[in-house]
């Protein structure tokens, strides 16, 4: 078995487990982590491979290295609400499997090379695809819940600052039963005067984040403090608070965006074409 076999394989590979992520994301709305962690695996044991057939560490040591500095970037990126927990891992993993960019001398493959770690091509790619699948799933929320049916008149105002911000706000936020909370949703802002709720919320330090309110008639508000959402500890505690009489029984949530679909075109794009940005300012130098 030859390296451009082992090359072909990671890349088949790779394909296949962000296939099944994307329809992890888009069915169910999380990305199970033996998925990801079983392809961070593969990723280091066939680098592992790579080294020991060519007897030189840098294919596994270039996996190590592209798979924590992507990690901690992507992680990063996380806490600013980009993409959630899951889509960390999967990107991670990729660059474990891929740490550099490779040139395969059939099938057309040969990805351009960049001045960082393939994983970064997939990132930026999968931001710019991003917008065009949001596009189509916040249109998709919009006509499925019927906002247009009862109102015509909304529809020809559709372009009026207040009619899209209504918009935007009702579709993207949701009032679902406590009781039907899941794992990885992302809770809005909840507001409360009991600082026993601090206090049970301190105790798990998970995603939720109690804040101080500007409001008169509540002191403080929780909510998820990032696009992972809320964590299985927590999910629990405010069913259980729920039972306690101590939140009510409905609460607020966004509808996330599955990320996971635009990370696969991303690779897809990576793999095929290269870096969107690079071939972007490549061509436009060539122009000016």
């Amino acid at each position: 078995m030859n390296f451009t076999t082992i090359f072909l394989i990671q890349i088949i590979v790779t394909m296949l487990f962000s296939i099944l992520a994307a329809i992890y994301d888009v069915k169910k709305n999380i990305v199970p982590d033996s998925l990801n962690f079983s392809l961070m695996a593969f990723g280091l044991v066939s680098n592992l491979i790579l080294s020991l057939i060519s007897s030189n560490i840098k294919f596994i040591l270039a996996s190590i290295i592209s798979m924590v500095i992507t990690y901690v970037i992507t992680y990063l990126l996380w806490k600013l609400n980009m993409w959630g927990g899951g889509d960390v891992k999967l990107f991670t993993a990729i660059a474990t499997v891929i740490p550099s960019g490779i040139n395969i001398n059939f099938l057309n493959i040969f990805p351009q090379l960049s001045i960082y770690p393939f994983s970064f091509s997939v990132v930026i790619n999968s931001i710019l695809v991003s917008f065009p699948f949001l596009v189509v799933f916040v249109t998709h929320l919009i006509f499925k819940n019927e906002m247009f049916k009862d109102n015509i008149d909304f529809l020809f105002n559709i372009f009026n600052i207040e009619s899209l911000r209504y918009m935007v706000n009702s579709t993207l936020n949701r009032l679902i039963p406590v009781k039907d909370l899941k794992e990885g949703m992302i809770v809005n802002d909840y507001y409360f005067n009991n600082e026993h709720i601090i206090e049970l919320i301190d105790d798990i330090d998970g995603n939720l984040k109690v804040y101080k309110s500007n409001r008169d008639d509540f002191k403080y508000y929780f909510k998820s403090q990032s696009a992972g959402g809320i964590t299985d500890r927590e999910m629990w505690q405010l069913k259980i608070m729920n039972a306690q009489d101590l939140i009510s029984d409905d609460i607020s949530i966004k509808v996330s965006f599955p990320f996971t679909p635009a990370i696969l075109f991303g690779l897809i794009i990576a793999v095929v074409y290269g870096d969107v940005m690079m071939l972007f300012a490549k061509n436009l130098f060539l122009v000016i």
